[in-house]
């Protein structure tokens, strides 16, 4: 078999292994904090036609555009219609895109390079994680690349249409998420570095045509803006979208403590070898190649450019996200990609040397265990066995499994009640911590959230409260009501119950309405 036949063959594996990734069971993990409140925000687009840019929460609005048109593709129109699989499949299908864009790069770079950072990116952990995770991370780092491939494919050919593609690009990123600022300036002073620093002479024409930038930046602004002014309809967002880096900047220094962690936090998710819990995981091939793929790309004095200009481009991203105190385990997304880059290139290098048929023998088996079998285990262990245990590198303050008993507990009672899914019920958490029960129960009519125990509403048939709130509770219902106006309330709950590790919740029910619950 020829090997361009090849190379196509081993893309059509590792496109069907990437989809499966993906794909499978994306109901199967019950929803973090941020999902909710993101499908929350969906809905009233979903059912208002309307969105407006909240400069201070939610992010960008390009995840809100692209579920809208899943969800119409699959008949789904109201936001108590929505299932778990629409809202992922909007991450799932970039994370599925952003696997196959060095394809893109086939005239700057080598087959066995493009075929590697393919495959890698196809089953590393954390892509595949992420990829299954309704928030916005997925479509920047795709959105990122394609703006990175469309500017090298420019300076090779000089050709409009790759300009124009570089901004949209870039207008996507801004419309996506703030933090593209980040990836605007790391791009910037990677290119400077890349043409002015000693080294190999970048591969690309001196200047760049005034017109062709001018095209690209109107380009990127009026996508930008489209966005933000929801297709015209709000124009206060597009202002709005520049306006809200005050509050992210705040929240990048002081804001944000819960979130705040060392300079080398990204660094141990990746690095960790966990030896005495279960499961096991790491990343440490993909951190090691990148290393050696970067001295490589800076020390040589030929390669291309763009082997340069990502070394360049990842170090100043792992810097930058690594110095800025606030930290969640999905904004390494952006330079893992580019470490990922560095890793097939290094790998790829390794291979083509000349050592012998032993040395040849040993990398194969260190790419087949430590590059394809471990993180493909890896993989669908932290997707579908572990998906949201607290020993997953991966999840971050999320959901435990118990939040579908919740759920199961509260329409039983529902079912048991005259009022069916207008049962009164009533949901007190501190600080309104109670995501993500308002999309679990997101068709019940008669629920209400309090952050407090309210001593002058009426006495519901179920409350769901934090374990921290009993006492006021008790009072409440014992204390403040007058004899003979008082009524035994009895725990729904016939178990221990956390929303979130640390985080229990408890629930109490009305003795007649319990009293007709099924067996």
């Amino acid at each position: 078999m020829r090997r361009s036949s090849l190379f196509w063959v081993l893309m059509v594996a590792v496109a069907i292994v990437a989809g499966a990734l993906r794909l499978s069971r994306l109901s199967q993990r019950p929803l973090h904090t941020d999902e909710a409140v993101h499908a929350v925000k969906f809905g009233m687009l979903l059912e208002d036609g309307d969105y407006e840019y909240d400069p201070n929460e939610y992010h960008g609005p390009t995840l809100n555009y692209a579920t809208l048109l899943i969800a119409k593709l699959r008949g789904q129109s109201t936001y108590v219609g929505l299932d778990e699989y629409t809202l992922r499949l909007v991450p799932a299908f970039f994370g599925w895109v952003l696997v196959f864009l060095p394809l893109a790069l086939r005239p700057l770079w080598d087959h066995r390079s493009i075929g590697l950072l393919c495959l890698f990116t196809a089953i590393s952990p954390a892509f595949v994680y992420y990829s299954r995770y309704y928030i916005m991370e997925i479509m920047l780092v795709c959105f990122t690349f394609g703006m990175i491939v469309s500017i090298f494919r420019y300076l090779r050919s000089s050709k409009l249409g790759w300009m124009v593609c570089a901004g949209l690009c870039a207008g996507l990123m801004h419309a996506t998420k703030e933090t593209c600022v980040l990836a605007f300036a790391c791009m910037a002073l990677a290119g400077a570095l890349t043409r002015w620093m000693p080294g190999p002479r970048p591969d690309w024409p001196a200047t760049v045509k005034p017109l062709h930038l001018g095209v690209a930046i109107a380009v990127a602004v009026v996508t930008s803006a489209l966005f933000f002014s929801s297709f015209g309809t709000h124009q206060q967002g597009v202002l709005d979208s520049y306006q809200t880096y005050t509050t992210y900047l705040h929240r990048a220094g002081q804001g944000g403590a819960n979130h705040h962690h060392g300079f080398f936090y990204y660094l141990d998710l990746l690095t960790w070898i966990e030896l005495l819990e279960w499961p096991p995981w790491n990343e440490d091939l993909t951190v090691v190649l990148a290393l050696l793929g970067c001295y490589w790309a800076l020390r040589r004095r030929t390669g291309p450019a763009l082997l340069r200009f990502m070394a360049f481009y990842t170090l100043l991203m792992t810097l930058v996200y690594s110095f800025i105190s606030y930290k969640t385990p999905w904004c390494m997304l952006g330079f893992l990609h580019g470490m990922l880059f560095l890793a097939a290139y290094a790998m790829s290098d390794w291979m083509r040397r000349d050592g012998g048929n032993w040395t040849r023998r040993v990398l194969w088996v260190v790419l087949l265990l430590f590059g394809v079998a471990s993180p493909l285990a890896q993989a669908v262990c932290l997707n579908f066995v572990y998906q949201a245990e607290p020993g997953n590198p991966y999840v971050y303050a999320h959901t435990t499994r118990d939040i579908f008993y919740v759920e199961q507990r509260v329409r039983a009672a529902a079912r048991a009640h005259p009022d069916g899914n207008d049962m009164y019920v009533q949901v007190i958490c501190p600080g309104h911590d109670a995501w993500p029960l308002p999309w679990y129960l997101r068709d019940m009519n008669g629920i209400g959230y309090w952050s407090e125990v309210d001593m002058n509403a009426p006495v519901s048939d179920v409350f769901i409260c934090q374990a921290e709130v009993v006492a006021q509770l008790v009072e409440r219902l014992y204390e403040r009501r007058p004899p003979g106006q008082r009524e035994l309330y009895l725990p729904l709950f016939e178990r221990t119950v956390q929303l979130r590790p640390g985080v229990e919740l408890r629930a109490y029910i009305r003795k007649g309405l319990y009293d007709q619950l099924e067996p």
